[in-house]
């Protein structure tokens, strides 16, 4: 009989939290993003509420405009290694950039993540969101590659890092004291990869990882991104404004799967929300407003200026329309950029409502409300399958997330939405992925 199909969890673990604003409320911590007993707290938090995931974003370059919270934190792969230390079950993720990083550095450090977290490492791959183009000046570039060229290269970079993955057949280290065979040759394969972006022999210096690989992950709503993560991604993040655009790119991406002899089990869809719970709707909506009266405007434009575009909004009032505002073209985020101009041409916004529509604590007719009403719209979103789960970013941490743990997780889990403990001890185990066969294996098998 079929395992009755459940959601996904994953926590976005972001210092004080996702609202530009958290680290003045009161209650907050504002060094928290170098905190590291503050951010193994969180991650005990969600693995207390049964969460899949603990998710450490990144970016490689900051500026005045950048997020407090990206200004001043840890290297996400050396954090989730010490996130993995601090729990048993919980997966750990991270970002890493296949337009700044090298295949072979990169599949060794997810490598030894997995090993050490006795598989529950998972790999956010990302071609890095620029929209200044910055990040190219700290590796020695003068500009930010175009879309189609980054996500070119992205291609054989996966293909490159899955290669040097399988290196090593599961079994092929037997350290017979003995006969003083310490592994099996036979058993250790050269990548030999050549392409129009890497030249990569191989093997990789490490095992097989427990999961055979890490879970890949992925957020590009791009065409390009799309097939990528159709072809290779395990879990896919997305953030879309309204339940019906949703189920109509759930549709789209799940429909490319079989494009790639892949079934519409082997990716989960996980979409973006910022919950706020109170045990009544005033207390929520008052918890709400807490926090967005913390937000001063021009900086909190400072941010969204990243995603469109990098803008001087300083020269518009607040009061200015948003249409009359110029966007350049962007070579980043292009997806988020067009949702927000889009949204920009149909609604009324002034310029000093930009942050709150795009990036505040959360929508207020969605996600802020009672227990039960935040649960009847994750139960909603899931059921009629415009997501196979969230990727939760509080806008108030260490709270919101205690707050959804005790009052939310256990309504989902009284519905049968949710699992009640953890079945597994791996990441795939969560996220009911099979373990995959090893390439070479498998080109064994077929001789």
């Amino acid at each position: 009989m079929a395992k009755e199909r459940q959601m996904k969890l994953a926590a976005y673990l972001i210092g004080s939290g996702m609202h530009v604003s958290s680290w003045r409320h009161p209650a907050a911590k504002p060094n928290a993003s170098i905190d590291i007993k503050t951010l193994q707290n969180l991650a005990q938090i969600a693995e207390k509420g049964k969460f899949d995931l603990a998710f450490i974003a990144d970016s490689l370059a900051i500026n005045h405009e950048s997020h407090p919270q990206i200004l001043n934190r840890f290297d996400p792969i050396v954090l989730i290694t010490a996130l993995a230390a601090a729990t048993e079950k919980i997966g750990v993720g991270a970002t890493a950039s296949t337009t700044y990083s090298e295949p072979y550095i990169l599949a060794r450090q997810f490598a030894s993540v997995d090993h050490i977290s006795g598989g529950r490492a998972g790999w956010n791959l990302v071609t890095t969101a620029d929209a200044t183009g910055e990040t190219a000046l700290n590796f020695s570039r003068e500009k930010h590659w175009e879309h189609d060229h980054r996500y070119e290269r992205a291609e054989e970079f996966i293909d490159v890092v899955q290669g040097l993955w399988d290196s090593w057949e599961d079994d092929a280290f037997v350290y017979n004291k003995e006969t003083g065979q310490f592994y099996d040759p036979s058993k250790l394969h050269e990548v030999n990869f050549r392409g129009n972006y890497f030249s990569v022999k191989g093997p990789l210096n490490i095992a097989r990882s427990p999961q055979g690989q890490p879970v890949i992950i992925q957020a590009g709503a791009s065409v390009p991104g799309q097939r990528l993560a159709a072809r290779t991604a395990e879990v896919v993040f997305v953030h879309w404004d309204d339940i019906e655009q949703a189920k109509h790119h759930y549709q789209t991406f799940k429909a490319q799967l079989k494009d790639f002899g892949r079934s519409e089990d082997e990716l989960h869809i996980l979409q973006g929300i910022s919950p706020i719970v109170g045990e009544t709707e005033e207390v929520a909506l008052e918890k709400y407003e807490q926090l967005q009266n913390l937000i001063d405007p021009y900086e909190s434009l400072k941010f969204v200026s990243g995603y469109m575009g990098n803008v001087d909004f300083s020269k518009y009032s607040l009061e200015t329309p948003a249409k009359e505002v110029e966007f350049p073209e962007v070579n980043s985020i292009q997806s988020q950029f067009n949702e927000m101009k889009k949204i920009i041409d149909e609604e009324d916004l002034k310029v000093g409502e930009l942050y709150t529509r795009f990036f505040g604590a959360a929508k207020k007719d969605r996600f802020v409300g009672t227990p039960t009403q935040i649960a009847d719209e994750m139960e909603k979103w899931f059921t009629e399958k415009a997501a196979d789960g969230f990727m939760i970013q509080f806008p108030l941490l260490p709270s919101n997330l205690q707050d959804f743990v005790k009052l939310v997780i256990p309504i989902l889990q009284e519905r049968g939405l949710f699992r009640l403990d953890y079945e597994g001890e791996t990441l795939r185990s969560h996220l009911g992925l099979k373990k995959p066969v090893n390439q070479f294996v498998l080109e064994k098998a077929t001789l």
